[in-house]
């Protein structure tokens, strides 16, 4: 009996220490939760997926996505997608995230249409997602069902703005030209326009192509070459019919102005980690100081006083086109056969009807915008500030807004002669690389 209970005690030892043993190996408490199971089993190869286009139809859907970026300045959300949605056909959607060799499990997504769409059925939309804890994510897309059975036909939206290792160099200026359309082709006013801005202190010009002539063409391709103009293609058409205003009474389509909204606020966002500033603007327009030499100097002067501004809003001061500077001086024989414009030969400028309604364009800082519209910023996390139009304003060469005005009313304006010793060898330069000059 005593020897019985001599074994029986030695075998409870024996299993006692075997249960503290295991005891001891296992993770501390907090990490005693059962792995949740991967959702597809599968290795997911994002390269095969990833949408190489910048327009991308979403699957079972009427809505389109544009880009995605990391974006956590709105409390709860990682990431916003920009979009273009049918307003009238919101359904919940679910964001899913590629983590880095895993997928995700889905999110619920916030669906935000943003108030300027003028009426057309569709509009810019931003989705905001929250991606679970532990995720390197790369990429996302959006999905009509939380649990899908099959997610192969999805395209998954790079991630831009993550914090990575590869970091470009910070720039000042970045200019955003929302749309290039209907075969345009005013190559002078162009390459006059772009060597301002570099003149200025740009240092990148980022244009949304959806049609532009030969010759216009042959000249951006130089200038994306050299890396100041960033190129991306737009082919609205190819998905929606486009207005060509924004007037939705007027000017019939989906959507306003080939997207124009879509496409500033994408810059907005693309140029949110690499530029301090943006202009938002049309390629007939030239943010100009009239008090320093260039931007870099006057957003210098106003950052200290100014530096929690979003939007500075400019006055836009038209040059009619019909009117030209009498003697001839500028009207050179080597741009006699290059089609366009010639902003040095229009100095007469119109004083805007301050009376009525008169719409501003923006220099912004990105990191405080949260939505933009054309002519002000909707959504945002600092204030505005109207530039004095002596400190800055836009030089528009434009058909006349203001066609009761005569000649002797209006106002003499030579500031681009300031700049025309380099201004004019520049286009030259740029003129003759895209083999548009003629030689005399």
């Amino acid at each position: 009996m005593e020897i019985r209970n001599y074994r029986a005690v030695v075998l409870l030892l024996m299993v006692a220490y075997f249960f503290i043993t295991v005891f001891n190996t296992l993770p501390p408490k907090t990490n005693w939760v059962i792995p949740k199971p991967k959702r597809v089993s599968q290795p997911v190869e994002p390269s095969f997926l990833a949408s190489q286009q910048s327009i991308t139809p979403l699957t079972n859907t009427k809505h389109f996505l544009v880009s995605a970026f990391m974006d956590q300045r709105v409390k709860g959300f990682d990431a916003r997608i920009i979009g273009i949605f049918r307003r009238d056909s919101i359904h919940p959607l679910h964001c899913i995230f590629f983590c880095a060799g895993f997928l995700s499990e889905t999110t619920s997504a916030s669906v935000l249409v943003h108030s300027d769409h003028f009426g057309f059925p569709f509009g810019a939309t931003d989705v905001l997602c929250s991606k679970p804890e532990n995720c390197n994510a790369t990429h996302v897309t959006l999905l009509t069902k939380q649990n899908p059975v099959n997610i192969s036909d999805q395209l998954w939206l790079p991630i831009r703005n993550r914090k990575t290792h590869n970091k470009e160099t910070r720039m000042n200026f970045t200019v955003c030209i929302s749309t290039l359309f209907g075969d345009y082709n005013n190559v002078l006013q162009f390459t006059q326009s772009l060597e301002m801005y570099k003149l200025l202190g740009v240092n990148r010009v980022v244009i949304y192509n959806n049609s532009c002539g030969p010759e216009l063409t042959r000249l951006l391709n130089g200038y994306s070459q050299e890396g100041f103009v960033e190129i991306i293609q737009w082919p609205i058409n190819k998905y929606l019919n486009s207005s060509r205003g924004w007037k939705v009474q007027v000017d019939k389509g989906d959507l306003q102005y080939f997207g124009q909204i879509v496409t500033l606020n994408e810059c907005i966002y693309r140029s949110m980690e690499r530029s301090r500033y943006v202009l938002l603007n049309d390629i007939d327009e030239i943010i100009m100081p009239y008090q320093h030499d260039n931007l870099n100097s006057m957003m210098e002067a106003l950052q200290p006083k100014y530096s929690k501004v979003a939007e500075f809003l400019l006055e836009s001061h038209v040059f009619p086109n019909k009117y030209f500077e009498p003697s001839g001086r500028f009207h050179l024989p080597q741009w006699s056969n290059v089609s366009g414009t010639n902003i040095l030969e229009h100095i007469y400028r119109e004083d805007p009807d301050r009376k009525i309604y008169h719409p501003h364009k923006m220099i912004v800082q990105p990191k405080l915008v949260e939505q933009t519209s054309v002519h002000e910023v909707l959504r945002k996390f600092g204030g505005r500030y109207i530039v004095p139009w002596e400190l800055c304003r836009f030089i528009h060469i434009h058909v006349a807004r203001r066609t009761s005005l005569k000649l002797e009313q209006l106002n003499e304006d030579k500031r681009l002669w300031d700049f025309q010793e380099k201004l004019i060898p520049n286009v030259d330069k740029a003129l003759k690389r895209a083999g548009l000059l003629t030689e005399n």
